[in-house]
């Protein structure tokens, strides 16, 4: 069975896995901490470590050998060019016209495709998850950042110049809070992890009445986002009102995808969507609200199936369908 080596690049964390050319088989998933502080080749050569071992331990599980790897998908953040394989501008890792295609390719000896890390994402759940079998599909992914991918009559879409589905760098505020990409009034900088945990620590100077405090051990500077579900789920007032504002920015970012591109599917990805109902029920309430009724009529807006492998999972498939070595 022949596989493919899908990296998921992320500015937080980036995993590696075996994924078999028709999506049945993922194997050997493995993740650490980018560390963006150590800079681009650094790793870059983390990266290529894990891939070795991943391909040592698929070899080793299944029998398979070394000519059964086709090469290496990687999903990475940022606007970049799939063409030469360069990230433009990833700003959570800090870079700026990085190759990165090609220096994974040379530290791992096999050919290598560059794919963003959401449409990644929104592959994976097109290929084999949440919205498998549908034609129009918008994928959005709310984690260190907020990334989208759009599924477009049974294509991905990437635009005229790779920048496609960029929901995260949608302006929401047209004169709110900066941006790590330079923009102010991002919904990127109001919805993703770190800025959810900005508003909940902004919410506590304020008030201080909060059991959010205690969650992250007396630092403030600790406070996640995670902290903040747990705190709503548990019934803290701010909290609940941290997570009701953030279902409100994501939903009219949604809504507006609706109206603009009429999905079937809406899938949600990513670590903030761990959240479960407590932000996707105020969320749909919000796209009802704002979005067209026959766009909402027709639309599931639905969590991922995949989990933290969808990235991994999509840049094996993203290699696949560039490549032309699919199954």
């Amino acid at each position: 069975m022949p596989y493919v080596i899908g990296v998921d690049l992320g500015g937080t964390n980036f995993a590696v896995g075996a994924v078999s050319t028709d999506g049945a088989q993922q194997r050997t998933f493995t993740s650490e901490l980018t560390r963006r502080e150590r800079g681009a080749d650094d790793i870059v050569g983390r990266i290529a470590t894990r891939v070795a071992d991943v391909i040592a331990r698929t070899i080793a599980e299944t029998g398979a050998s070394e000519a059964d790897f086709l090469g290496v998908g990687i999903g990475a953040p940022g606007p970049l060019r799939r063409i030469d394989g360069v990230v433009v501008l990833a700003p959570n890792l800090g870079w700026r016209d990085y190759p990165l295609r090609d220096r994974v390719a040379a530290a791992v000896g096999l050919p290598c495709t560059l794919e963003n890390d959401a449409n990644c994402a929104t592959v994976a759940e097109w290929w084999i998850g949440a919205a498998k079998g549908a034609k129009n599909v918008v994928g959005v992914t709310i984690g260190t950042g907020i990334g989208g991918g759009l599924i477009i009559d049974g294509a991905l879409y990437h635009g005229s110049s790779d920048v496609a589905g960029e929901i995260g760098h949608t302006t929401i505020e047209t004169a709110g809070r900066r941006c790590k990409c330079g923009n102010y009034g991002c919904l990127e900088a109001y919805a993703s992890g770190p800025a959810i945990a900005e508003r909940a620590r902004e919410s506590l100077d304020a008030n201080g009445a909060s059991s959010l405090s205690a969650l992250a051990g007396g630092d403030p500077m600790a406070l996640t986002a995670q902290h903040v579900f747990d705190a709503a789920r548990n019934g803290d007032a701010l909290a609940i009102e941290v997570v009701r504002d953030t279902a409100r920015y994501l939903g009219a970012g949604i809504a507006n995808l609706l109206n603009i591109f009429n999905p079937e599917v809406v899938v949600l990805a990513g670590g903030v969507t761990g959240a479960g109902a407590q932000l996707l029920a105020p969320l749909q309430a919000e796209v009802r609200r704002r979005a067209f009724r026959p766009a909402v009529d027709v639309v599931r807006i639905v969590p991922g199936t995949l989990g933290d492998r969808a990235g991994v999972v999509g840049a094996a498939a993203a290699f696949l369908a560039e490549t032309g070595k699919g199954a």
